[in-house]
């Protein structure tokens, strides 16, 4: 005669199993910069530059590196547009400042070749946008006259926008 205890430890352990399954979730809640939030980056963006006297280039791309939004100012070389979406896909896909990647990549022979890659473009200017913790987007700017002014312009938007209340 068989004893029932182990079909009946095979049903628990299934049963177990199955609840295991079904409880981890199959989704990952996340937050992504919004089209508002794109605009109101590219209008302190632009804001900050102009007060400088500079025209710009300013893209968005959401958590994905989807574009968001893009903006440029009247007499900006045409290839600033390109530069400044590459400079904030460069900044979102890295979760890096692009000036602090190409200086970290110039200084080190084993990630000298990360210039190769067709879709980063390791020239300052690509923030990655956090809030509280979580990669959101990233900014990119072009054209406001080199990497670090570049780089400026997009901190001083995120300060604007994003303020930290005490």
């Amino acid at each position: 005669m068989q004893h029932p205890l182990p079909s009946t430890l095979l049903i628990l352990l299934s049963l177990a199993c199955a609840g295991v399954s079904i409880a981890a979730p199959l989704t990952v809640p996340h937050r992504d910069i919004s089209l508002e939030g794109a605009s109101r980056l590219m209008d302190a963006a632009m804001a900050t530059c102009h007060a400088d006297g500079r025209v710009l280039a300013v893209a968005v791309v959401d958590r994905g590196g989807n574009l968001v939004a893009l903006r440029r100012d009247d007499g900006v070389g045409p290839h600033n547009t390109a530069a400044a979406q590459r400079k904030a896909y460069t900044a979102l896909s890295t979760k890096t400042a692009t000036r602090l990647l190409a200086a970290n990549s110039r200084a080190s022979a084993e990630t000298a070749n990360l210039n190769t890659v067709d879709t980063l473009l390791l020239l300052g200017g690509g923030v990655p946008l956090m809030v509280e913790g979580e990669l959101i987007g990233a900014i990119g700017i072009a054209g406001a006259g080199g990497p670090a002014t570049d780089e400026a312009c997009a901190i001083a938007a995120m300060d604007k926008v994003f303020q930290k209340t005490p």
